[in-house]
């Protein structure tokens, strides 16, 4: 009974055994990995082109010319001739002294003269006289020098007095203040009655003249040592003379009228460490007004050959430096360093890294990394359809 059970069991597993093995599947072949397809992406390539290149500074407009007023003589003002606040042409009269005194000594420097003129004729007629007698030695030759001697002082009492009369009609002109320059007149500092003394502290007005006008900026000496450092090397031209300004008003918007600048100073003031430049623009409509702060965009440089590259091409890795992914000659993505000085509009100007002819990529950039193939595609090219499988 023992064998038989022993037997009937190992039927069992046998025939188990059997049914499993046929209901097993067969294992599949592994897939056979192919390479890697290629990314679409686009590029931009870099050709060199003319740039020019500006800062926007901080200024202060002041007037071009500016012109206190003082009295050259004394006296009580009579008369004021002006509006204040209005136009004002050089020449025209301002203000009128009291002229009666310096009226009358004119006429007392005029009767000098006229004596002044009767005694050189006295003289003359003296001389003359003394000439012929000597000729026939009726006066002795030291009494005909003399008489040319006395001539002589005559002719030089005549010139002393008429330059009194000469002074006396320049102090009455002085009475008649007239202003120096075409401009825009100020408030008057006096009115009439007032005494004012010749050559006062106190301006009896200000006159100044609105256009053009002057601005006048700063720009740090450190800063455009390191522009230049950041150019060395490229076709550089320093805009230094007649460069256009563009001026930003107080507001934000931009002052229609272009100047140009005039002056850059030769010394770094030691307390800023900073120099000066200045600007000339036209303001016929009274716009900008002295003591306006405004900033000024200059055209300070330009590059004949110049490399820029859009925003989105240029990217900054963990520690700071900036980098760019161009197509390399076996079409796959490559990693450059690059050195970028400032930006222009919206893209970069490259000084370092890049070279004419380079493909960068501007587009896809969150789909490939370094080494892999890529499909570049220009920018502003119509882009292919992708292949149909078929």
């Amino acid at each position: 009974m023992s064998a038989y059970r022993l037997i009937t069991f190992s039927s069992l597993l046998v025939l188990l055994a059997a049914c499993g093995g046929s209901n097993q599947a067969p294992q599949a072949p592994l897939a056979q990995q192919g390479a890697p397809a290629a990314v679409p992406v686009t590029v931009v390539t870099l050709q060199p082109q003319p740039v020019t290149l500006s800062r926007e500074l901080p200024g202060r407009t002041n007037a071009m010319r500016i012109s206190e007023v003082r009295p050259q003589v004394s006296g009580i003002i009579r008369k004021r001739e002006f509006k204040e606040g209005d136009d004002v042409k050089a020449g025209q009269s301002l203000y009128l002294l009291e002229d009666e005194t310096y009226r009358a000594d004119l006429s007392s420097a005029k009767a000098q003269m006229e004596r002044a003129e009767a005694a050189v004729e006295q003289a003359r007629l003296q001389a003359k006289r003394a000439d012929e007698l000597v000729r026939v030695k009726a006066i002795s030759t030291q009494d005909n020098e003399n008489a040319i001697a006395n001539l002589r002082l005559a002719e030089g009492d005549l010139g002393v007095a008429r330059a009194a009369v000469e002074r006396s009609e320049v102090l009455l002109g002085y009475t008649r203040i007239t202003s120096p320059i075409n401009g825009v007149i100020g408030r008057s500092m006096v009115t009439e009655g007032a005494l004012v003394t010749a050559n006062q502290a106190q301006a009896l007005t200000t006159i100044q003249q609105l256009d053009p006008m002057y601005v006048d900026v700063t720009q740090s000496s450190s800063e455009m040592l390191q522009l230049r450092r950041a150019l060395a090397g490229s076709a550089t031209q320093n805009l230094k003379h007649d460069a256009p300004v563009t001026i930003v008003l107080e507001d934000g918007t931009r002052y229609p009228q272009a100047g140009k600048l005039t002056f850059t100073d030769v010394a770094v003031d030691p307390s800023t460490g900073s120099f000066a430049l200045r600007a000339v623009v036209p303001n016929p409509n009274k716009v900008l007004m002295p003591g306006m702060y405004v900033r000024a965009v200059i055209e300070n440089f330009s590059l004949d050959q110049a490399l820029l590259v859009p925003q989105q091409g240029i990217t900054r890795d963990p520690k700071g430096n900036a980098t760019a992914m161009v197509v390399g000659e076996d079409g796959t993505a490559q990693r450059r360093t690059v050195q970028v000085s400032r930006t222009v509009g919206d893209q970069w100007l490259v000084s370092d890294g890049l070279h004419a002819g380079d493909r960068v990529i501007v587009a896809g950039l969150q789909k490939i990394k370094e080494g892999a193939p890529v499909q570049p595609t220009e920018a502003g090219a119509a882009i292919p359809a992708p292949a149909t499988a078929q």
